[in-house]
């Protein structure tokens, strides 16, 4: 990647974590205490900043193909959104604590009623109350294995959470600006997400017209156009849910497929792998279906550079490459890497060794693994150049974690590795 793209790539990350910090030191700084004693200042200044990392919290969770952009990506931005979440949730622990400590120089009774919501009017409950919901959102948000609904459900209760928090300093401070404009954008960011993106009200309609089998339990649909088209690159991924059909339910829930090809006229190609209860029940997709799509989303393989590339692929991570591949031929000499269980699990394996018997610059290494894992350094081997090319890997999060400092201990730079996992929900 030349010194401009990655200076651009910088930008863009830096992009999301700098609204945050901004949206938080303007409320701490238009609140900032004065004339109060420290402990008391401490608790005014963890609330404000609390409440300034929640309203950023929710704007990173707007699912807009053009903000997701600016902000570096979806992934990205929900990373943040994580993470300015969580540090909100330990300012607000901190919040009574505070101010108990503060009450507590005067009376050890007076900082246990600061302590006590029984002792406390209902304004002071709300603010309570908005915490424990937020103790149980984020609970929930890290159990990994809990049932993707289950999980949406108990993520409501996080914006539950924090709307009570902003409702109990409303009744407490009333109509201050700083706080008005807070209140503003934490509605606005939770009215898109909830009518423009779970509702679909921003989506675009597409209908099923074609379903294939790409490999075991592996189906590619193809995708077209009802209205306005969605223009997508090779290596971007969109948002889809499917309706119901004629012998098909749909699960009704938007999840993430990489587009597998695309072309002028707006059609899409997805590929789907039966990975969860949803996906599972798309690989009886039928013809005809209505589906909702939002996006596109990402900019892998967007910064191809003239250097010799080296692409990974592990399982479903294909399908950003066979899109590229389709899309049109290797400018530069390309080695992938595809590395997969079995043949059977191997989707689009008979088309890429045709389009490598086609394309001079384009080769192939492809290699099942069965249960064990790949021997990448004996895969490694076999490229030619290896510490000269750029390399774009995408895979499960385990085999990038692998076969990273294999690359670097070859001699491939940091900056010329770039990863891509899809790996959130």
């Amino acid at each position: 990647m030349t010194a401009a793209a990655t200076s651009v790539s910088a930008i863009r990350r830096a992009v999301a974590p700098l609204a945050a910090l901004s949206i938080t030191l303007a409320a701490v700084v238009w609140a900032f205490p004065g004339g109060l004693t420290p402990w008391r200042s401490v608790g005014i200044v963890s609330g404000w900043a609390a409440s300034g990392l929640l309203v950023a919290s929710l704007l990173l969770m707007v699912r807009q193909a053009h903000l997701a952009k600016l902000l570096g990506g979806l992934e990205l931005s929900y990373r943040w959104h994580h993470r300015c979440g969580l540090v909100a949730y330990l300012l607000l622990l901190g919040h009574p604590l505070a101010l108990a400590l503060d009450g507590w120089a005067e009376a050890p009774q007076l900082a246990w009623q600061t302590l006590d919501p029984g002792a406390q009017s209902w304004p002071l409950w709300l603010g309570w109350g908005g915490l424990l919901l937020l103790m149980l959102g984020l609970t929930t948000t890290f159990a990994v294995h809990l049932p993707y609904r289950r999980w949406r459900a108990f993520h409501f209760v996080l914006g539950a959470g924090a709307l009570l928090g902003l409702t109990h300093i409303y009744v407490l401070l009333g109509n201050d600006p700083m706080f008005l404009a807070l209140l503003t954008l934490a509605m606005a960011a939770l009215a898109w997400r909830l009518l423009a993106s779970d509702l679909g009200l921003s989506a675009h309609p597409y209908r099923v017209t074609q379903v294939d089998t790409a490999a075991a339990d592996t189906i590619e649909a193809s995708l077209a156009p009802c209205a306005s088209a969605l223009v997508v690159t090779p290596g971007q991924f969109v948002l889809a849910a499917f309706a119901d059909g004629v012998h098909y339910r749909g699960c009704g829930e938007y999840h993430p497929f990489t587009v597998s090809a695309s072309d002028h006229a707006g059609r899409l190609r997805i590929t789907v792998k039966a990975l969860g209860p949803c996906s599972r029940r798309i690989q009886a997709l039928e013809p005809g279906v209505l589906v909702r799509l939002e996006g596109p989303f990402g900019n892998f393989l967007d910064a191809l550079q003239t250097a010799p590339q080296l692409w990974v692929a592990g399982g479903i991570g294909i399908t950003p490459f066979i899109a590229r591949l389709r899309a049109e031929r290797c400018q530069q000499p390309t080695t992938l890497i595809y590395l997969y269980r079995q043949r059977s699990d191997a989707a689009f394996v008979d088309e890429l060794h045709e389009l490598a018997n086609e394309d001079r610059l384009f080769e192939l290494l492809d290699e099942a693994s069965g249960d064990d894992q790949p021997d990448l350094a004996r895969v490694l081997e076999r490229v030619s150049g290896l510490a000269d090319r750029q390399v774009q890997m995408c895979g499960p999060p385990a085999l990038l974690a692998a076969i990273t400092p294999a690359l670097r201990q070859r001699g491939v730079a940091d900056q010329a590795i770039h990863c891509e996992s899809f790996d959130f929900r």
